[in-house]
C-alpha cells in the first residue's frame, strides 16, 4: 500500500501521464525561480515591471496559447494547459490572468475566427511572447450584460470606423493586439486591432487592491479607422465572445486551485511549526479540523477540474459544466484562503506569506470570466429549462 501524502491525499498525481507530469513540473519550476522570489515586491508596488520579459520566457515554454495547434502553438492537451494554470496561480493570479488573456482569449479569438492572414500576422508572435494581446469585451456600464455593449464599428467605404470604451482589460497598455468586440449593423462582431492605430489608447487602471502584480487597463477607441480585412470574419453574435470566455473560465477553474493549494500549503506548514501552548498549532483538535476541510475542497476542486479537462480533450466538454467548475473552484478557494488566513492569525496578513494575497486576487476571480449569480444562473436554465436571465 503506498505511503498517505499530505499534499496529494487522493492520490491524484496517479491520473497523470509522464507528459503532464513533465508539462506541470517545468511550469511549476518556471515560476519558482521567475515569480515567487519576486512577486511580493510586484504586489506591493501595484506593478509587473518584467511583463514584456515574463511573456517572452513563457513563450519560450510553450506557455502561451498552449491548447492551439499550428502557428507556433504548442497543441498541448487541455489538462496540460490547465496543469499549467494551476501553478501559474499557485505564484500568483495576475501571472496566470496574463497566460490567460494571451492564449486563451486574445490567440483563441484569431485562432478560431480569424482568416488565415490574420493568424499568421499574429499567432506566430503571440506564441513566442514577442507580441501580447489583450481582449476587449467588459465595458463600464455592461459587464454580465455584454449584449448591451455600447463599443460600435460602422463602415465607411470599404474600412470600418470603431469607437467605444472597455474597462478591466488585462494586458491592455503593452498588448500590440486589442480583439475588441464591437456592435454593428451586421450584429456584434469581432475585431483584431493594433493598438498603434491612430485613435487608440489604453491608460492604465491603477489603485487596484486586488490583481496588483498585473497590468490592468481601460481601452479607448475613438474614431479607430480599420480596413476591412481586421474583422474577424468566422463569426457574428455573442457565440463568439462567449466561445472565448468558456475557454479562459476552463482555466480558471484549474488556476483557482493553484492559489488554494498554496495557501493550503503554506498553513499545513505553518501549523507544524508555530507553537502556541507550549506545543504546534497542528496538534489542536480546531486547527485540524481546518486544514481537514481545506484539503478536503482543495483536492474534490482539482478532481472536478481534471475531469472537465478530460471532457474538454474529448470534445464533450459542456459551457454550463465549465460554470460548474468556476462556480465550485473559485469559490471555495476563496475560503481556503480565507481559513488559512485564521490558522496564520496576524501573520496572515503579511506579504511575508502569500495567503492574503491570494485571498484579496480572488475577489476578482470571483468576478471577472463571469459573477457568481451568472454561473448561478446559467447553471439554473440548464437544471430547470428555464430561463431567469430577464
Amino acid at each position: 500500500m503506498s505511503a498517505f501524502l499530505p499534499h496529494d491525499p487522493l492520490g491524484l498525481d496517479e491520473l497523470l501521464d509522464p507528459e503532464d507530469l513533465a508539462v506541470r513540473d517545468t511550469v511549476r519550476a518556471w515560476a519558482a525561480d521567475r515569480v515567487l522570489p519576486y512577486v511580493a515586491e510586484w504586489y506591493e508596488s501595484g506593478e509587473l515591471p518584467a511583463i514584456r520579459e515574463l511573456a517572452r520566457e513563457l513563450g519560450s515554454l510553450g506557455a502561451l496559447g498552449m491548447s492551439l495547434t499550428g502557428y507556433g502553438c504548442a497543441g498541448a492537451s487541455a489538462v496540460q494547459y490547465g496543469l499549467a494554470c494551476l501553478e501559474l496561480e499557485a505564484a500568483d493570479s495576475g501571472i496566470r490572468s496574463l497566460v490567460s488573456v494571451q492564449g486563451s482569449l486574445a490567440m483563441y479569438a484569431i485562432h478560431r475566427y480569424g482568416s488565415e492572414e490574420q493568424k499568421l500576422r499574429w499567432l506566430p508572435g503571440m506564441a513566442a511572447g514577442e507580441l501580447i494581446g489583450c481582449f476587449g469585451l467588459t465595458e463600464p456600464d455592461h459587464g454580465s450584460d455584454p449584449a448591451g455593449m455600447r463599443t460600435y464599428a460602422k463602415r465607411d467605404g470599404t474600412d470600418w470606423v470603431l469607437n467605444g470604451r472597455k474597462m478591466w482589460i488585462t494586458n491592455g497598455s503593452v498588448a500590440a493586439v486589442a480583439v475588441v468586440w464591437a456592435q454593428t449593423d451586421e450584429g456584434i462582431r469581432g475585431f483584431a486591432v493594433p493598438t498603434d492605430s491612430a485613435g487608440f489608447s489604453a491608460p492604465e487602471i491603477r489603485h487596484k487592491w486586488s490583481l496588483r502584480a498585473s497590468v490592468t487597463s481601460e481601452l479607448v477607441m475613438d474614431e479607430v479607422r480599420l480596413p476591412a480585412d481586421a474583422a474577424l470574419p468566422g463569426v457574428t453574435g455573442l457565440k463568439g465572445p462567449l466561445g472565448c470566455l468558456s475557454h479562459a473560465r476552463y482555466g480558471i477553474v484549474w488556476g483557482s486551485m493553484g492559489a488554494a493549494r498554496a495557501s493550503f500549503e503554506c498553513a499545513l506548514d505553518y501549523a507544524g511549526t508555530r507553537e502556541q501552548f507550549g506545543r504546534p498549532i497542528g496538534g489542536f483538535q480546531l486547527t485540524q479540523a481546518k486544514l481537514a476541510d481545506m484539503a478536503l475542497e482543495l483536492h474534490k476542486g482539482i478532481l472536478l477540474a481534471h475531469h472537465l479537462g478530460r471532457r474538454m480533450d474529448a470534445g464533450t466538454l459542456r459551457p454550463e459544466q465549465i460554470s460548474f467548475g468556476k462556480l465550485n473552484n473559485v469559490r471555495e478557494a476563496i475560503e481556503i484562503c480565507r481559513t488559512a488566513r485564521t490558522i496564520l492569525g496576524a501573520n496572515g496578513i503579511s506579504l511575508e506569506y502569500p495567503v492574503m494575497r491570494h485571498a484579496t486576487n480572488l475577489e476578482s476571480v470571483l468576478t471577472y470570466e463571469g459573477t457568481v449569480e451568472m454561473h448561478q444562473l446559467v447553471l439554473g436554465k440548464a437544471l430547470t429549462g428555464l430561463d431567469a436571465f430577464r
